[in-house]
């Protein structure tokens, strides 16, 4: 099968989560055989901001990480879809594109009937900017991919596309696993951003309120961090690592104890069911989780058993205590939390998940409907 991708960067991951699922799912398609053809904007915000942070490096860095992947640049005024899409099985277009290309390629669907065209969506703006979202033309599209059952329901109810399916992000057990040999570097690590308003209480609350009671030794990595939030990261004595690279994730978990699990209010208040990327990463990792309240509304994990659940701040600090002091259960934590993913939750399963929606939609009518 030959697939087409079009995303916001599958190069960069600074300030875009997003890319460690894709990155993720090109690999497993690469592994079992079929083609993946990657295009991205040349001028893609979040590879113009680590370029501009951090240089080159990074982009070599990735290349070297992931040799296999590969991504094509393309300015929208001159890109050729008939080429871009010339024996294509299966398109994927992600939320984060521009209204117009999204319009256009359906357009390209509704004259060609020789590929399914699905539609991504990983992100709250259905909720938080449906403007935005009805916005797109999905028209000739086969179909929508939800990151979740809310957002899918959101898509049917409101008449957005056609079909909408559920289709969670995942681990790529491929890369996120436990790493052996790191040396104990401290107590605590929390990857990700600061997220302004979505979650700046909730980090307080959660994050750096129980790491200075508890005097922990601690480290944080994420990108978009004002002022305010260094000195609040130094007045709770948490380390600040910048931006880190998503695939030395997994020996940074391997140098700490715990981790933990603070969603965007948007999530948490108005998607329940959506854990972030980090979440599903950190259990593949194999280190033992306390989450921030969310709704498992979906059933995806095993609260409890998985990882633990602290209804506020001082819950939060029991809980990262009795953690901290009980290896056995920090242990029995960490391990189920793994099962989980690997039973349920990786970019395989995902990838059969895609291939059944595929196949669902085959065979291919002349034409879409208008």
């Amino acid at each position: 099968m030959r697939v087409v991708m079009f995303c916001h960067s599958l190069v960069s991951d600074w300030n875009h989560g997003n890319a460690h699922f894709l990155r993720g799912v090109c690999s497993e398609l690469l592994a079992r055989g079929h083609s993946i053809a990657v295009y991205e904007p040349h001028d893609a915000w979040s590879r113009v901001n680590l370029q501009a942070a951090h240089g080159n490096a990074p982009l070599a860095a990735f290349a070297a990480a992931y040799p296999h992947l590969r991504s094509r640049l393309y300015d929208l005024d001159t890109l050729d879809l008939d080429h871009a899409l010339d024996g294509a099985d299966l398109v994927l277009v992600h939320e984060w594109n521009a209204h117009p290309l999204v319009k256009r390629i359906g357009q390209h669907r509704r004259d060609n009937a020789h590929y399914r065209l699905l539609f991504h969506d990983t992100h709250h703006r259905s909720v938080t900017d449906p403007k935005a979202v009805a916005a797109y033309d999905l028209t000739h599209y086969d179909g929508v991919l939800a990151f979740g059952d809310v957002i899918r329901d959101l898509y049917r109810r409101n008449g957005w596309a056609r079909r909408a399916w559920t289709w969670h992000e995942a681990a790529d057990a491929r890369r996120f696993h436990p790493v052996a040999g790191e040396g104990l570097a401290g107590d605590l690590v929390w990857i990700g951003n600061w997220g302004d308003d979505e979650r700046e209480a909730e980090l307080g609350e959660f994050l750096l309120a129980p790491v200075s009671a508890l005097r922990l030794k601690a480290r944080v990595h994420g990108v978009r961090y004002p002022q305010r939030a260094l000195q609040r990261l130094r007045t709770a004595g948490i380390d600040y690592g910048d931006w880190l690279p998503n695939h030395e994730v997994p020996r940074v978990f391997a140098r700490y104890k715990t981790t933990v699990h603070v969603p965007r209010r948007p999530y948490a208040a108005a998607l329940p069911g959506i854990p972030t990327i980090r979440m599903f990463e950190a259990l593949a990792c194999g280190i033992p989780l306390v989450s921030a309240p969310w709704d498992d509304r979906e059933g995806l994990f095993h609260p409890g058993r998985d990882y633990l659940v602290a209804q506020d701040g001082v819950a939060m600090m029991r809980l990262l205590r009795s953690l901290l002091a009980d290896q056995d259960m920090a242990r029995e934590i960490a391990a189920c939390g793994r099962k989980t993913i690997l039973g349920r939750h990786t970019c395989s399963h995902r990838v059969d998940e895609l291939f059944a929606i595929h196949a669902e939609l085959q065979p291919a009518p002349a034409s879409s409907p208008a």
